[in-house]
């Protein structure tokens, strides 16, 4: 038998190295280093792998059968349906992620409890008890139906031994970072226990063709934590995104095997649990009012075009560096987009601090909030508002110019169904009365900010 040995294995880049240093040379995480037993593969293993298989048989494409509708299921909510695909997939794998706190468990309780109605599932919980579990659960209302069944355990051998005893057709794990084999010494959430966990308890659920749902932790910076190859496992990856304390919640796609990663669901909660928001922009646009600094942006999450408001305020720093902090925008586009402002149309900001807000708690991706951005911090910093009624959009380059974006169609319908009268953007490709086309920011600031 192979003597085993000791490596040390990088929990962020899974890099393996024969003794502990204190830094990671391939990612240059620190103190991600943990140790583990291997046992090496031999020259008996290899050879015996060459003698060991059978010759597998090859099918031409035209001879492999498939079945042209497969029926899925419901999550009972009519968007995160369309961000799956078409809803729950019989045999897939999905790999949701987010913040601690932001809702996770209580999504996927209420989902639990609504495919409970037609299939039987297995919520399988490593991070709290029956009884933390029943608490939630009667206070969503899902604690009536008897096909919701529940384990608390965190080793993956019994839950996959449980899901090949029963046919369950949904099969929740809550999280894949608690889990751990017997077989493997190292401590749960480690490379190899998330790993080799996920793949124990996909192999077990795809033999009895149920769905997976796993819950995976985050790390400070955002990314789904453990190792990379845990999201190619998988085939659907949802991220949960948003402020855990309140505003509206993304649940967005950035992998999806069965369906678009352009589609969003947008929750809020409340005391009965997550509710999806049927008109985001009615919502975030109810309390505004129209002060200096503040633009109505046309934007999309996904697919689905949404009014925000962006609010900008700008004073005097008090210190020889002046301070610049963005809420649900990202800082070094804001940076950009100041360095901008100052080089093409001779606003002078280098001794202002400057405050971006997006309203509602919404985190923008869109290159089309650039233009929406740079007006309000030229209308806080001027002191000069928008009139009523005018939506904004459009990407900023470093000349100045304003690029086009994509889906103009929908934003302009959904800016006309909340009663505004005209949009600022780039010059229309297809001549449109709604949009007053601009060629560069400075001509927009020029033409819009008078009053």
């Amino acid at each position: 038998m192979a003597k085993s040995r000791i490596q040390f294995v990088c929990q962020n880049c899974a890099a393996t190295y024969s003794k502990w240093t204190g830094r990671c040379d391939n990612c240059g995480e620190w103190n991600t280093l943990v140790e583990q037993d291997v046992v090496p593969v031999g020259a008996s293993v290899v050879a015996k792998s060459l003698k060991s298989g059978s010759i597998l048989r090859p099918q031409t494409m035209r001879s492999i059968s498939a079945e042209d509708r497969i029926e899925r299921m419901t999550s009972g909510f009519a968007d995160l349906d369309a961000v799956l695909g078409g809803g729950i997939l019989p045999g897939g794998v999905i790999l949701l992620a987010g913040q601690p706190g932001i809702g996770k468990s209580t999504l996927l309780l209420q989902v639990a409890s609504i495919v409970a109605h037609d299939h039987t599932v297995l919520y399988a919980s490593g991070e709290e008890s029956s009884s933390q579990v029943k608490l939630r659960a009667m206070r969503l209302g899902a604690d009536k139906d008897d096909r919701l069944e529940f384990v608390a355990s965190t080793s993956a051998d019994d839950i996959a031994a449980t899901i090949r005893a029963a046919k369950h057709n949904l099969i929740i794990i809550d999280s894949i970072q608690t889990l751990s084999l017997g077989e493997i010494s190292s401590a749960p959430g480690s490379v190899s226990q998330i790993t080799n966990s996920a793949n124990v308890i996909i192999r077990a659920a795809k033999e009895v063709g149920a769905a997976v749902i796993m819950v995976g932790h985050v790390t400070k910076e955002g990314s789904i934590a453990g190792p990379k190859v845990l999201e190619h496992l998988v085939d659907v990856v949802l991220q949960f995104e948003g402020d855990r304390y309140g505003g509206f919640k993304v649940v967005r796609a950035i992998k999806n095997r069965f369906g678009s990663t352009a589609e969003a669901a947008i929750f809020e909660m409340n005391e009965e649990g997550l509710e999806i928001v049927s008109n985001p922009s009615a919502a975030l646009l109810e309390e505004r009012q129209n002060t200096d600094g503040s633009i109505i942006l046309a934007t999309l999450e996904g697919n689905r075009p949404i009014l925000v408001e962006i609010q900008a305020l700008v004073n005097s720093t008090n210190f020889g560096y002046p301070k610049r902090t963005a809420s649900g925008f990202d800082l070094n586009r804001l940076n950009l987009l100041i360095a901008v402002l100052e080089r093409r149309t001779k606003l002078n900001l280098s001794d202002k601090d400057i405050y971006i807000n997006v309203v509602g708690g919404l985190k923008l991706a869109d290159p089309a909030a650039d233009l929406a951005v740079a007006m309000a911090i030229a209308s806080a910093a001027a002191g000069r508002r928008l009139d009523d009624g005018i939506v904004v959009f459009g990407e900023v380059g470093l000349g100045g110019e304003l690029r086009s974006v994509p889906l103009v169609e929908k934003r302009v319908s959904e800016a006309k169904k909340l009663g505004f009268t005209r949009a600022i953007g780039p010059v229309p490709k297809h001549k449109e009365p709604f949009i007053k086309g601009v060629k560069d920011l400075r001509q927009a600031l020029i033409d819009y900010l008078k009053t």
